[in-house]
This record gives C-alpha cells, sequence and structure tokens, in this order.
C-alpha cells in the first residue's frame, strides 16, 4: 500500500545513486548485513533486470592532519565489515588516481567495490516484478487505522479495506507514526534529516573518475562528489535537520555553500554550469542502526530508520524480512522478470545497455537535452506500474530533467501526456509549476 499518487514520492526519490560496500557501517549491525547482502543480490541479478552499474570505485579523502590520523581506524573498520580489498593511499596516490583534486589533500582510503547505479530503475524493476508475479499496488492508500482480529489484520486505508495475514510497516519518514497504530508506543522517532544537491551539467562528470568521500562523521557520511548513472555530477548532501516530513525545498545559499565545498575538492568544478538542485528528506532516529520491530505473533514487523544506506541495502533488509516472517517465500514456477529501459550513460556498457534513442523505429525524440524518445514515454505510461504523475513521468525516463529543465520539451510532454497524467501537465504549466519536482539528472 502506498500513500501517495506516485511511488518513490518520499524518501527514496532523493539520494546520490551510490550502491554502498557497507565499509563504514557500525560493525556487527542490522545495517552492514544487510548492505552486504544488499549488494550482492542487486549484482546478481541486475543484468537480467537491464540495470546499470558504473564501477567507479570510491576515495574517502583526508583534507587535514585530524582526518588523516583517523584514516587507520576508518581501514580497520572496513575490513572488519568484509571490504578487504579497501587499502590506504598516500596524498602522491590519490592524486595520481584524481589529478583534478585541490592540492591540500593528505590521504586517502581507496574502496575499489564501490559503485554508481540507477536508484529510481532499481526500485520500479523490485517492484514490477513483483506486480508481474501476482503481487499487488494500492496507490493513494494511507493507512488510517489497523485492528487485530484474530489471526489478521483489518487496515483501514484510503483506496478501501483490507485484511491481511501478516503486515511489514515500511512508512520511510512516517515511521514512528504509523507504528503507534500497531504498538501503544514507537520504539524510536523520526527527526527529517534533510539534504540538499547541486547537480552538474555533463562536462563536469570528466572531473571525477571515483566517488569521492570525506572521512564520516558520527552524524552523517558527508558531502559526497560523484557521478551520476545519468552523464552527471553531484554535490551533496547537507545534513538538517528540521521537524517538517514534507518541506525538501533548496536554500540558494547553501546550494552556493555547496557549490563552493565541491571547488575546493575539485578546483575545476569553478565556472561548470549548474543545471538543477534538489533535497531529499532522510528519515533519521536517535539510533545508530536500522530500526526492527517483530512481533510474530501477532504477524507484524516493523522497518524504520532506514537512512542514506536504504537503496544499497533494500534487497538485503527484504530477504532480512522474509526470514524473519517464517522463511523465505516459495517462488513459482515460472518467475517473471522484466527488463528495464535504460536510462544510464555509460560508454564501457554492452550494447543491451545502450538508450533507446540509438535504436529504429523509437518515433523520434521529445526531450532533446537528454535524448528521450516518444517511445519510451508512452511506454512509461502503460503497464501495471504506469507513471500516474509527472515527476514519476520525469523518474521513469529523464524527460526535462537535463540543461533547459524541461524549457522545449514540456509543451510537447503536456500533448502526449493528456489524459494520463494527474495533474495534467498543462495544469501544472498554467500554475507555475512547469520546475517543480525535479529530482536530479
Amino acid at each position: 500500500m502506498e500513500a501517495a499518487r506516485e511511488v518513490l514520492d518520499g524518501a527514496s526519490k532523493g539520494n546520490s545513486g551510490i550502491l554502498h560496500t557497507g565499509f563504514d557501517a557500525p560493525v556487527g549491525s542490522l545495517e552492514a548485513r544487510c548492505v552486504v547482502e544488499g549488494r550482492e543480490e542487486y549484482l546478481a541479478i541486475r543484468e537480467s533486470l537491464g540495470l546499470p552499474l558504473l564501477r567507479t570505485g570510491a576515495l574517502v579523502l583526508a583534507w587535514d592532519d585530524e582526518q588523516a590520523g583517523r584514516l587507520p581506524e576508518l581501514l580497520a573498520q572496513a575490513h572488519a565489515n568484509g571490504v578487504l580489498d579497501a587499502s590506504l593511499l598516500s596524498a602522491t596516490d590519490a592524486r595520481a588516481l584524481e589529478p583534478g583534486l585541490a592540492p591540500g589533500v593528505c590521504g586517502a582510503i581507496r574502496v575499489p567495490g564501490e559503485a554508481v547505479i540507477d536508484p529510481w530503475s532499481a526500485a520500479h524493476a523490485y517492484l514490477l516484478q513483483a506486480l508481474l508475479n501476482g503481487a499487488s499496488l494500492w496507490r493513494e492508500a494511507p493507512l488510517r487505522a489497523a485492528h487485530h482480529q484474530g489471526d489478521g489484520w483489518l487496515l483501514d486505508t484510503g483506496a478501501g479495506p483490507l485484511r491481511a495475514r501478516m503486515v511489514v510497516l515500511c512508512a520511510g519518514l512516517h515511521g514512528d507514526t504509523v507504528e503507534r497504530m500497531f504498538w501503544p508506543e514507537a520504539g524510536f522517532g523520526i527527526r527529517p534529516r534533510k539534504g540538499q544537491f547541486v547537480v552538474y551539467d555533463a562536462p563536469a562528470a570528466r572531473l571525477a573518475r571515483h566517488i569521492l568521500l570525506p572521512v564520516p562523521t558520527a552524524v552523517t557520511k558527508g558531502i559526497v562528489i560523484c557521478r551520476t548513472a545519468w552523464g552527471k555530477l553531484i554535490v551533496g548532501p547537507t545534513a538538517e535537520e528540521q521537524d517538517s516530513r514534507t518541506e525538501a525545498a533548496t536554500d540558494p545559499d547553501t546550494l552556493r555553500a555547496l557549490m563552493r565545498r565541491g571547488e575546493r575538492i575539485l578546483p575545476g568544478l569553478a565556472g561548470q554550469r549548474v543545471i538543477a538542485s534538489y533535497a531529499g528528506l532522510r528519515p533519521a532516529t536517535e539510533h545508530k542502526d536500522y530500526c526492527l520491530r517483530l512481533d510474530a505473533g501477532r504477524g507484524l514487523l516493523s522497518i524504520a530508520g532506514i537512512r542514506s544506506t536504504g537503496l544499497s541495502a533494500a534487497l538485503g533488509i527484504a530477504r532480512h524480512a522474509a526470514r524473519l516472517l517464517g522463511g523465505e517465500a516459495t517462488p513459482p514456477a515460472t518467475i517473471v522478470t522484466p527488463r528495464m529501459p535504460c536510462l544510464a550513460e555509460d560508454p564501457d556498457a554492452p550494447g543491451e545497455f545502450s538508450r533507446d534513442w540509438v535504436r529504429p523505429g523509437h518515433g523520434g525524440i521529445v526531450c532533446h537535452c537528454e535524448f528521450v524518445t516518444r517511445r519510451e514515454l508512452a511506454a512509461a505510461m502503460e503497464g501495471p506500474l504506469a507513471a500516474a504523475t509527472l515527476a514519476g513521468l520525469k523518474r521513469r525516463t529523464r524527460v526535462t530533467m537535463g540543461r533547459c529543465q524541461g524549457f522545449n520539451c514540456l509543451a510537447e510532454v503536456a500533448a502526449l501526456s493528456a489524459g494520463r497524467l494527474d495533474p495534467p501537465v498543462g495544469s501544472a504549466l498554467r500554475h507555475g509549476a512547469a520546475a517543480s519536482g525535479h529530482d536530479h539528472g
């Protein structure tokens, strides 16, 4: 059951698109185990689902003596988490791997297994495969009340009543609120943490070969510079605690500070074109680890506090949940495996990961910034997981997410999507909201 009209409208939509190794997760934590298991499964299934992987590796960079002094401890943590190929680098070695770094770097840790993926295609693929194999998705179905009756639950939702033998709570930014519908008190409290990003145009992506990470603190992984699966480069996120669970606006002063921070790390960013910005809300809690609560007798599992590693850990969390609820489900005799359209820009990828615009019969290019075709747009608005909003269409196709941010193609998108999206694209244009919902490119 999804509260919103579109999937990925909550915490899942705004992230950095990194497939983590778990090298810096708390040793022995549920997070560490789920990240490792989730990453392994992504690598095992991604080709069959058509999901991209940019094998960039990462450098954790120290910029002063204090940070450099923490690198051996962080390396030991990585090794304890099973990331045995992580290694210390001198400042000279780090600059050899990343010639564009500022001269003040003091040392680094190289983590070869860190990678860049397409976060939206991954989430859509998991859900679409579930739907094609018998699952149901209820949209616009916020939970209003829950009642335990006999051997199951009666759920009152915005889309009608539902009876369930088992219930898994994964309500993101509303995790504590939803948990209190099932237990007298929640075992945690959500304090949303906003992270703002700036998105640089494609030429900036050539400035960084690796994911560039800071030495993490107790509060945040810090400001990251990395390429995206879509051929751009992002700098962020910030870590701003707030009360609102819905407000994710960007702030011009904060974005300018991010740009200056990025330029101090990669001086070549000065003068590069910023084409977009976005903010995501992470469901932070007072606990360092994921928050999991099980009531096997009532068939109830709550999974919450899934912060910046949620994309990497998702499949691991799912397997862990299945085990807690009575073991792996028996798969059907024939499993339907969808293949997602390729949205990634990877010059080293094999031909089956090429974009639609290079194939014949695509009907013409609508969004010339991102090379989105009419065939892609039509396909994204059909099937069991059809886009329901303009934001959903963007996440499925990249339309309007390039350097012009929809200035040249929104009119045609409005015509092609007439009667399919709510609110209509034309309505958004009339009310001045054409540029809203830009997550990142």
